[in-house]
């Protein structure tokens, strides 16, 4: 047991730290070959952002343990919506602009087509191949259709080339290893507690995963820019869904594990339709919302556990 708990600490070390270097090691080479900040934010940071739940589910998988890295995508949108969002607004209140709304309806109906998929069992190359496909399209889209805030970035001192070289190599380094420890510490975890290994990937490995998101966005918090949590929560639900979705199809043969449609997925889309409908509706998630959604993310891992 504590061999496996510590595992589990070191993997998600691996990951957090591999993670940044990558973000940082990735920006610095875009922004050094004069990339737009647009394509740097839509492209580069969201893909690198990903790779932690990336590398967590490819693992899972190669190990035989797809429930892991289904469990994972489910899991790591639940905890963007609900921890994320929720710890954000209660460092400050997020000021919803509207702006959002377009790329959260593409999350809701990423979330729906996933369900289906998941309803119906189907597992096919195919249909990672689709998602990925999908993916691209959603950045076309997105790159032909800016936001008004979406090269309102800060300006930051760039780092020389060989550094960036340098961060990107050690962080895809931090990443496998992190990644090799985190997926075996967590089966040795679910077989020692007699716990599904789907249940594992909604809760450890979702939360751990999505800690490096969470910093980053109470960060900005901090700062003064709670928005940004809004934009990088709806981004990351995406790329979850249709990157690491379709690449754990494309390379798995099992369908999406039966057991994430009673009550997982089912709040997936209700977290996807809930930032919806702030977007369309509400000006600010407030600091009462926020400690509401940590309450449910509470109270949905005591379900899970229990």
């Amino acid at each position: 047991m504590t061999h496996a708990i510590l595992l589990v600490l070191a993997g998600l070390v691996g990951l957090g730290i591999g993670g940044e270097l990558l973000v940082r090691g990735a920006v610095g080479f875009a922004q050094r070959m004069g990339i737009s900040n647009l394509v740097t934010g839509l492209v580069i940071v969201g893909a690198a952002t990903s790779m932690p739940e990336m590398v967590a589910s490819v693992q899972a998988v190669m190990a035989g343990s797809a429930e892991i890295a289904w469990g994972n995508i489910a899991g790591s949108n639940i905890s963007n919506s609900l921890l994320i969002l929720g710890a954000t607004a209660m460092v400050a209140p997020i000021v919803l602009t509207g702006t959002g709304k377009r790329d959260a309806v593409v999350g809701l109906g990423a979330s729906l087509l996933l369900f289906a998929i998941a309803w119906w069992q189907f597992a096919s190359p195919w249909i990672g191949a689709a998602l990925l496909a999908g993916l691209t399209v959603y950045i076309v889209w997105r790159y032909n259709h800016p936001r008004p805030d979406d090269e309102d970035e800060e300006e930051h001192l760039l780092p020389a080339l060989w550094l960036s070289a340098v961060f990107l190599a050690i962080g895809v380094a931090a990443l496998v290893g992190g990644g090799k420890l985190l997926v075996d510490g967590a089966i040795d975890l679910a077989t020692f507690a007699g716990i599904s290994e789907t249940v594992i990937g909604l809760t450890v490995v979702a939360i751990g995963t999505s800690l490096p998101e969470l910093a980053a966005s109470v960060a900005a918090a901090l700062r003064g820019k709670p928005g940004l949590a809004l934009g990088n929560v709806v981004g990351s639900n995406i790329y979850n869904l249709l990157l690491i979705g379709g690449v754990t199809m494309t390379i798995s043969v099992r369908p999406v594990p039966a057991e994430l449609l009673d009550v997982e997925w089912p709040l997936v889309i209700a977290s996807a339709l809930m930032i919806l409908l702030l977007c369309a509706f509400a000006h600010r998630i407030t600091r009462w919302l926020g400690a509401l959604l940590l309450a449910g993310f509470a109270a949905f891992n005591v379900m899970l556990l229990i």
